[in-house]
């Protein structure tokens, strides 16, 4: 398998590249969309949504050192025959430590299709940043209703990975972005797809004709919701999902609402016990529209004992720039995740 990213680019590439894009700068307030997060030793990682998957690292998750280069200098070849039109700007990451090794999926799409895949590509070391390519975890293709009224392709999206490691430390992947919702499947050893799809989470109940709509949009209609991630804590499996609509800036409506369930694999139930597959969830983090216009494609870690929350939000002090958020969580006496804003 080759190398696909490597500690740093040719003479070539860099000069290339805009001299602030070839320069590792620190920040207090890091632009980012998509984030994910990783420790290893002392360092925080974050990767997210970039050219080749951009990468910060910091010692105390206050400021951040934003690297010049990508996590992946060569894309694989397979990703632009698998998804006509994508190119280098890689969606939405996911990395986590199992097994003596880091695993990261991410999205290769474009806009307004489901024809998406989800790639792999592992390191010993996020320090080294030398990744190799795994290959495709699971791609979809256009979904579409034929002229005689039959449908081909998958209603469901590619995009948007996170993994989950089960409480029998088997590992499993939780995807999806509009068209039929979030889906989930079992993972084998190599981090492939070792079960089919199955839908988990939808925006509305799949039966209800007269539901309102959710603001227009003509490439997935009413069933906005996406990014979702998985959090085990005490006994229950959180399940995270973003409604509505991101990449807007300032006119951004993201969201993240949360349910839970005993099994990785559902039903997840939100707070008033409506399952969230029929359009349930409880809401868990919107916009305030004085720091924040709107907020959503969340990740949850435990780091040293402390549930932390990240995110990023359109920031409605600097124009609608995508912005990191992170705030500490806290549990209810009932067992439900709640901010804790210092």
């Amino acid at each position: 398998m080759a190398l696909v990213a490597i500690a740093s680019t040719t003479e070539a590439q860099e000069s290339r590249r805009p001299r602030h894009q070839r320069e590792a700068y620190q920040t207090d307030k890091p632009l980012v969309h998509d984030p994910v997060m990783a420790k290893e030793d002392d360092t925080y990682y974050i990767y997210a949504t970039g050219m080749g998957i951009q990468q910060m690292t910091s010692k105390d998750r206050q400021t951040w050192t934003v690297l010049p280069q990508p996590v992946m200098t060569v894309i694989p070849g397979w990703t632009t025959d698998s998804v006509p039109g994508f190119r280098n700007h890689v969606w939405a990451p996911d990395v986590i430590r199992w097994h003596g090794r880091w695993w990261m999926a991410y999205s290769c799409s474009t806009f307004g299709k489901n024809g998406s895949a989800i790639g792999l590509i592992s390191s010993r070391s996020l320090a080294a940043n030398i990744w190799q390519d795994e290959g495709c975890i699971v791609a979809s293709h256009d979904w579409k209703v034929n002229a005689d009224g039959t449908t081909s392709g998958d209603n469901w999206n590619a995009i948007d990975p996170n993994f989950v490691i089960d409480e029998s430390d088997s590992p499993w992947l939780v995807w999806g972005s509009f068209w039929d919702g979030i889906q989930l499947a079992r993972l084998d050893s190599t981090m492939h797809l070792a079960s089919k799809p199955v839908t988990i989470a939808r925006r509305h109940h799949p039966n209800d004709q007269n539901a309102a709509e959710n603001p227009t949009s003509r490439f997935a209609g009413r069933n906005a919701i996406e990014a979702p991630f998985i959090f085990h804590h005490d006994g229950y499996y959180y399940l995270f999902v973003s409604w509505d609509y991101c990449c807007r800036g300032a006119k951004s409506n993201y969201r993240v609402a949360v349910g839970r369930s005993k099994t990785v694999s559902g039903p997840y139930l939100d707070r008033e016990g409506k399952d969230m597959l029929l359009g349930g969830g409880t809401l868990f983090l919107e916009g305030d529209k004085k720091e924040w216009e709107a907020a959503g494609h969340c990740a949850a870690y435990n780091f040293d004992g402390e549930d932390l929350f990240i995110c990023h939000g359109y920031s409605a002090t600097h124009g609608g720039a995508a912005m990191l958020i992170q705030h500490p969580i806290s549990w209810t006496a009932d067992g439900w995740p709640e901010l804790r804003r210092e």
